[in-house]
């Protein structure tokens, strides 16, 4: 059987009035006047079709029906009260949860969550490195850097740059591998990049050379990584020649760990992109790191 339930101004005076014992203390509480207050409990006791409550002198007193009442409506307005602290917490809490391919996050956004903390010192930012794109509402996770198609997995998301590559090496390996031209790079030892993820994989040896206008071919790699971090670490050991990412080989390049054996790049097939759970952005500092991490990300791809 469908009950209809009374209006919930009616129930919020009523409760009130239990929990303060008065009109007037619950009226202050409502901000509305005791007289109002009054008449939302005439019209609930109208409703219920019983006595909620009996007048003793100035005082208002539960009936044994209101006391029934109001032990179930004040449960009720418990969890109300309780759900909306969580929720003031949640969007006041101060630290940011994001979530990268583990690459990207050793060696773009690490450095680059250093130089956030420099303009917000006070938000803590919780770094995740994995492949699997997160479900936002169930693994409490604020932002994602995605590659390629992932990113149509999310209701809100901007694409940050198309990474390109190119091969590199230490300069230590590069002295005992001279390169002249683009052939001489499949005299040395390769390293290979084998993503273990759903999506596309980066640019193989074999794409670059067709892109350096040689026969395409299928060279066999000396060294395998899943992950590029680990590939350009290699490379930086002098293990041989690596398509380096652009957004990964900055530091390594400026501080002279690496260098461009050959200045002929490709393009990744497709963008990185920032997604976001929209509650995110109602925290403090939200929408402002959300607006520096796309800032970045495009910066970056002006140069690459």
């Amino acid at each position: 059987m469908s009950v209809r339930l009374p209006t919930l101004r009616a129930l919020q005076a009523f409760e009130a009035i239990g929990r303060f014992g008065s009109v007037a203390a619950a009226a202050r509480d409502l901000g509305i006047s005791s007289g109002a207050v009054s008449q939302h409990i005439g019209r609930l006791e109208e409703e219920v079709g019983v006595a909620l409550f009996e007048r003793k002198g100035r005082s208002l007193v539960l009936t044994s029906w209101g006391q029934i009442y109001l032990e179930r409506i004040r449960v009720g307005f418990d969890h109300l009260r309780a759900a909306s602290t969580v929720l003031q917490r949640a969007r006041l809490k101060s630290g940011i949860v994001v979530s990268a391919p583990p690459s990207l996050t050793i060696r773009w956004l690490g450095p680059l969550l250093a130089e956030w903390q420099t303009i917000s010192p006070g938000l803590s930012v919780r770094l995740i490195g994995e492949d699997d794109e997160p479900v936002f509402e169930e693994e409490q996770v604020d932002f994602r850097i995605s590659y390629g198609s992932a990113r149509h997995r999310y209701a809100h998301f901007s694409e940050l740059f198309v990474d390109k590559v190119a091969p590199l090496c230490s300069p230590a390996f590069l002295k005992k591998h001279p390169v002249t031209t683009p052939a001489d790079i499949f005299k040395g030892p390769l390293i290979g990049i084998e993503w273990e993820n759903p999506y596309q994989s980066p640019p193989t040896w074999s794409d670059w050379a067709a892109q350096a206008g040689l026969p395409r071919r299928e060279p066999q790699c000396d060294l395998s990584f899943s992950l590029s971090s680990a590939a350009i670490d290699a490379a930086v050991n002098d293990a041989g020649f690596v398509l380096g990412q652009t957004s990964m080989i900055a530091n390594d390049l400026a501080q002279g760990k690496l260098v461009v054996a050959c200045n002929c790049w490709i393009a990744l097939s497709e963008p990185y992109a920032l997604a976001w759970n929209r509650a995110a952005l109602d925290r403090p500092f939200g929408r402002e790191f959300r607006d520096f991490i796309i800032r970045s990300g495009r910066r970056l791809g002006n140069t690459a």
